[in-house]
């Protein structure tokens, strides 16, 4: 049912639970994992010139070490991959590209508390993407201790 499993994210504290979402659907049917981070292109146009390589690798690290995390949480190999462009866009491309059968992903990133799920990238993932899409809410630590579903942490 979910042999190919994309887990899109941005390294962020609110994909934490994402992530072990994404793996628990992968072990559950014995699936394979892509992480895909997505390095945004209109972040780094928005740099002065002279800073937007420096921008760029400090990106890319953190992409590397967020998918690193991927990797180490996984009981199997992770394909992993970095892309730069629109996140929706090459998300669901990717997607698209590796036959996935379900994308997971964060509902808040980078931008973290101060931005609405509207017009974020989890809600263009949705509305784009011809793949199923699975959004996980980062729980807050009062929600956690509650909605603790058997078999994710």
């Amino acid at each position: 049912m979910y042999d190919t499993v994309v887990l899109a994210t941005d390294g962020s504290a609110s994909t934490e639970r994402a992530v072990r979402v994404g793996l628990d659907l992968v072990k559950r049917f014995d699936g394979t994992v892509h992480g895909l981070y997505v390095l945004n292109a209109s972040d780094i146009a928005a740099t002065p010139e002279a800073v937007r390589q420096d921008l760029r690798d400090a990106l890319r690290d953190r992409g590397q070490d967020a998918l690193a995390k991927i990797a180490e949480q996984a009981d199997s190999d992770v394909i992993t991959s970095i892309r730069e462009g629109k996140p929706a866009t090459e998300i669901c491309a990717y997607a698209e590209s590796v036959e996935a059968d379900v994308i997971v992903t964060g509902t808040r990133g980078r931008h973290g508390e101060h931005a609405f799920l509207l017009g974020s990238v989890a809600e263009a993932v949705v509305r784009q993407s011809p793949i199923p899409v699975l959004t996980v809410r980062q729980l807050e630590a009062d929600e956690h201790a509650q909605r603790r579903p058997q078999g994710v942490a």
